[in-house]
């Protein structure tokens, strides 16, 4: 049987904030529940023994998150979680206290694009409490600033208030833009890390990009499942555009075992697209070469 290395559950599709990189879902709001989330475990742990917790929407906002990562935790499941982290504050009990959670990966840049957070320093506070604490768990943070221009102009300008706070509060005797200059990531400390990349751009079928060449790990070492039990191929299509099935009609078995899940991953393997959407997905050129 073959195995993933990560599956995506998106257990809410509604999140708290406007970012200008996330169009928001067209999809209807919904929070996975309990037992939906537990049926859908109990399919995925013979494929792969790491989920994500997101495709769209705030994993945060969630009210059974607690039992969610005690029924993966249940199931030797391990569990990675991306957060905008406004709500860290509120769920820092919980996502310090869980075995099962592996690493929680904060979008720094939520806070440059986003005009809802009305409070920096109240933000990036929060960020470092959650920061302080975690030095004593096993927990990777993983922050992130996926913000940056193809053309690299105004990188380090926009993200300077979020830079220059790191660099004060976590103590750092190197410039992070200098860092930067020679790699995308930066292991600050043990478990804690930095990383930036090219903000992009979630394919759409009305986009004017327009690609057939290009390769992706879709179907390969990922799948994702939306929070309607939709199965798709990969975490980029956040409206279900590629429905191979549901989790919750199907066996996932069987809906993996169909002619266009193999037609995809095949013609991945030629470095060809052959799903529309995928074929409008900047995101595989990423790994053209």
């Amino acid at each position: 049987m073959k195995k993933f290395k990560k599956v995506y559950i998106e257990i809410t599709n509604v999140c708290n904030l406007k970012c200008n990189f996330c169009p928001k879902t067209c999809r209807h709001p919904k929070y996975m529940s309990i037992e939906e989330f537990e049926f859908i475990i109990n399919q995925v742990k013979e494929f792969t023994d790491y989920i994500y917790m997101h495709v769209k929407g705030e994993p945060l906002l969630h009210p059974n998150l607690s039992d969610f990562l005690d029924i993966a935790y249940k199931n030797a499941i391990r569990v990675n979680i991306t957060t905008n982290g406004v709500l860290l504050k509120k769920n820092k009990a919980i996502l310090l206290s869980k075995p099962g959670l592996r690493q929680l990966n904060i979008s720094l840049h939520s806070l440059e694009q986003n005009e809802w957070i009305d409070d920096k320093q109240e933000y990036m506070d929060n960020i470092f409490d959650f920061i302080d604490e975690a030095k004593s768990s096993n927990l990777i943070v993983a922050l992130r600033l996926w913000n940056l221009s193809q053309d690299g102009e105004n990188n380090i300008a926009k993200n300077k208030y979020i830079l220059d706070s790191l660099e004060e509060k976590l103590k750092l005797d190197y410039s992070i833009a200098d860092e930067f200059t020679k790699k995308r990531g930066i292991k600050i400390r043990e478990r804690l890390y930095l990383n930036e990349d090219i903000e992009f751009s979630w394919p759409a079928l009305d986009s004017d990009f327009y690609d057939e060449q290009g390769f992706c790990y879709g179907l390969r070492d990922q799948l994702g499942i939306l929070v309607d039990g939709t199965v798709i191929p990969c975490c980029l299509d956040g409206e279900g555009k590629i429905n191979l099935g549901n989790i919750f009609d199907s066996k996932l078995l069987d809906i993996l075992d169909t002619n266009r899940v193999q037609d995809i991953y095949d013609n991945f393997s030629n470095r060809c697209a052959v799903e529309e959407l995928c074929k409008r997905c900047g995101y595989k050129n990423k790994f053209n070469k």
